[in-house]
């Protein structure tokens, strides 16, 4: 696998300097939220030119990492229509840098029904399921016209919560274009984490072909939640979902999440001396 970090997890420094201690730090590649990033420029849809892209391009190959996603996690289920409207504006715009970027994929998760995006029972529901796809076409007819792979996250809190409903995303719009970033903790909530084996070993059933890159963190279950921690730190069995990538996926862009840059590094060790020992 190709291990990288979430970038805005990392020690805050000027992008160029940031990216730089990126590759110091021994990371292959990158969750690029922008806004979360660079501080000393805008990033505005209006500032995701060309040169933009390939100024950040340039950046990132002279340190040797990837951009793994391009990230932009919005609501795409906000029922108001204005709002509705700007996101779907940004997600082009996104696509659109990412095609001039090289990036591996844009990123999303799959909203709620309501414009806070709060975690509501209607997220489960089938009328959000077909609120969410129905929004989402666009934006991959969009994909595909730039040369772009959109890829979604399962996560148990929003609409596309389980592999099943996955399976039902990726049927239903039927495009190459889009695909999934797997993250198994996400999966979980404090109603099914202790069958997390089996949840991670059906969504590598149902998604396995489908899956463009790996987000890795852990949990700890606290106060009838699961709080999310860097890898080594919780009860996270990891064996199926680095056996999958070791076995299917070569080379394959994995990004942790949740470290802090007192931490990265350990997190770091702990997950590639598992994978390499599998």
């Amino acid at each position: 696998m190709q291990l990288g970090i979430r970038l805005h997890d990392t020690k805050k420094l000027p992008f160029e300097e940031r990216i730089a201690n990126v590759h110091e730090l021994g990371f292959a590649c990158g969750h690029l939220a922008p806004g979360k990033v660079i501080t000393e420029f805008p990033t505005t849809d209006e500032a995701l030119t060309p040169g933009l892209a390939m100024y950040m391009k340039n950046v990132f190959a002279k340190n040797q990492v990837d951009v793994a996603v391009l990230g932009c996690y919005l609501n795409l289920a906000n029922p108001n229509s204005e709002q509705l409207a700007k996101i779907t504006h940004r997600y082009m715009a996104h696509i659109r840098f990412a095609s001039w970027l090289g990036c591996g994929v844009v990123g999303s998760e799959t909203g709620a029904p309501n414009e806070t995006y709060t975690a509501v029972p209607e997220c489960h529901g089938e009328e959000a399921l077909q609120t969410f796809i129905t929004n989402l076409r666009p934006v991959v007819k969009y994909a595909e016209q730039m040369g772009v792979v959109m890829a979604i996250e399962p996560v148990w809190k929003h609409i596309v919560y389980n592999p099943a409903r996955a399976r039902r995303v990726l049927d239903e719009i039927n495009s190459p274009n889009l695909q999934i970033i797997l993250d198994p903790v996400n999966l979980l909530d404090h109603c099914n984490y202790k069958d997390q084996v089996a949840i991670v070993d059906e969504a590598i059933d149902l998604l396995g072909e489908d899956v463009a890159m790996v987000h890795l963190k852990d949990f700890i279950p606290e106060d009838g939640k699961l709080r999310s921690v860097g890898c080594g730190l919780g009860q996270m069995d990891y064996t199926s979902v680095l056996k999958f990538m070791k076995e299917r996926k070569p080379f394959i862009h994995a990004t942790l999440e949740d470290t802090t840059p007192e931490n990265n590094v350990q997190v770091k060790n702990f997950i590639q001396g598992l994978y390499d020992n599998l």
